[in-house]
């Protein structure tokens, strides 16, 4: 495995099994987590997404989870409308091995995003997510001014959930002006771009999905203003693993390239991670691509 691919997707996986189209129960979607951390590739996984309503049920289901006893367990938290509220049981949290190392906010305007900010704690990642569909320039202000980040979906159960190749480019080219990090949600299982089931049923239907690979390449190419708008859309075309190239000292595509300390520090200050339902899913197809040994 050539080493830019682990400097790339270290962390990567913010694992978010209790929602859909896995949707797995608590107690099984804690037992995924807990053995990914002490297996082969727990260098991919990031935070373990949970919501705020569940912070109850996830400390008693603790102490009964033999496989839980060994790791330490970072939590995204999910926050819902009442911030306050939700604030008030994230702060009693009192359990050695729980870190809350991120909160995720949900859709609110930027106004609304400057009230709530003050609810919320110093030393922990803040994702607020941001409509991809809407003018960014007064969300990237107010997020640029508090110093928090964004959050955005890529993704869902309809094909309408996906935001086209120009929207999600001038997405993240606009993250990358505004020096806003962000991380990605939904719909990001595969590391290619192609047409994929929406769903886990068998009667599932299908909708091109964007790749993992072609979101976190593109991230660390406009961070480091590498590719003009119009490459950054080909770039999240790009369907074939023969146009990327992964070496030990970095990665190229085309002309472009990048190199180790390059791709470290964008992974550390600009893309952050995406939230997959699956763990396993991605780790499979990279090995089909023979990234993974």
């Amino acid at each position: 495995m050539p080493a830019s691919v682990k400097v790339l997707l270290s962390s990567v996986v913010d694992y978010a099994g209790l929602f859909p189209p896995a949707k797995l129960g608590l107690r099984e979607a804690m037992i995924n987590y807990a053995q990914a951390q002490m297996a082969p590739y727990a260098w991919m996984l990031g935070r373990f997404v949970l919501p705020a309503s569940r912070l109850d049920e996830f400390e008693a289901l603790l102490p009964d989870l033999e496989e839980s006893k060994t790791i330490q367990w970072s939590l995204s938290v999910l926050l819902s409308q009442e911030v306050e509220t939700d604030m008030e049981r994230v702060q009693s949290l009192n359990n050695p091995n729980i870190s809350i190392s991120a909160l995720e906010i949900p859709p609110f305007p930027p106004t609304e995003i400057q009230r709530v900010f003050p609810y919320l704690p110093t030393g922990v990642d803040l994702f607020f997510e941001i409509p991809i569909n809407q003018d960014l320039k007064a969300y990237l202000s107010v997020l640029q001014k508090i110093g928090a980040s964004a959050k955005v979906r890529t993704g869902g159960l309809t094909a309408e959930a996906f935001p086209s190749l120009t929207q999600l480019s001038q997405c993240i080219c606009a993250f990358a002006e505004a020096r806003v990090p962000f991380k990605a949600t939904a719909g990001l299982h595969h590391p290619l771009p192609a047409e994929y089931r929406l769903t886990y049923e068998p009667d599932s239907p299908f909708s091109n999905m964007h790749g993992f690979l072609n979101v976190t390449i593109l991230a660390a190419l406009v961070y480091w203003q590498k590719v003009t708008p119009e490459e950054a859309v080909a770039i999240l075309q790009e369907f074939s693993i023969d146009r990327f190239q992964f070496k030990d000292d970095g990665i190229e595509w085309g002309d472009c390239s990048l190199k180790i300390l390059a791709i470290e520090e964008t992974r550390q200050q600009f893309f952050r991670s995406f939230g997959s339902c699956s763990f396993q899913e991605p780790i499979d197809d990279l090995k089909h691509l023979q990234l993974l040994s």
